[in-house]
C-alpha cells in the first residue's frame, strides 16, 4: 500500500464472517434545539441504529453541539456517513464521521498544560 493510500479504520475491516461489530458514530454541528428524535428519524434510514444520543451540558442541561449514534455493523454506519456528512438537519450543516474511542481518565490528576514549569499563571503574571 503506498504511503499516500487512506487506511481503513480498525472499527471498519472486514470481521469474520456471522461476527458483527457495532460502529459508533461522531454526530458534530448540531443545532442546540436539535431533539434526539429528529437525531434518530435521520440515522433510522440507513441502517439498524442501536442508539442515539445528543451530549448535554451537565450544569445548563443545554445541548452541547454534537452526538453519537451506534449502529450495528460498519457497513450500516458506512452507509449513514456517505447520505448525512455535510447534509442539513435543523439549519445546519451535518459533520458524521467514525467516533474516536474515549481516552483513559487519569482523574483529573494530570490535565496537561505546563503548570509548575516556571511560566507564570494563566494570566501571564
Amino acid at each position: 500500500m503506498s504511503s499516500r493510500a487512506k487506511r481503513i479504520p480498525a472499527t471498519l475491516r472486514a470481521l469474520p464472517e456471522g461476527r458483527q461489530m457495532k460502529t459508533k458514530l461522531y454526530v458534530g454541528n448540531l443545532g442546540f434545539s436539535t431533539t434526539e428524535q429528529q437525531l434518530q428519524a435521520a440515522f433510522a434510514a440507513h441502517g439498524t441504529l442501536l442508539s442515539a444520543s445528543i451530549v448535554v451540558d451537565r450544569a445548563t442541561g443545554q445541548s452541547r453541539g454534537f452526538a453519537f449514534v451506534e449502529y450495528e455493523s460498519a457497513d450500516e454506519a458506512n452507509r449513514a456517513i456517505s447520505a448525512l456528512d455535510g447534509t442539513e438537519l435543523d439549519g445546519r450543516s451535518l459533520k458524521v464521521n467514525i467516533a474516536r474511542p474515549r481516552r483513559e481518565s487519569t482523574g483529573g490528576q494530570d490535565r496537561g498544560g505546563r503548570a509548575g514549569a516556571g511560566l507564570g499563571n494563566r494570566y501571564g503574571r
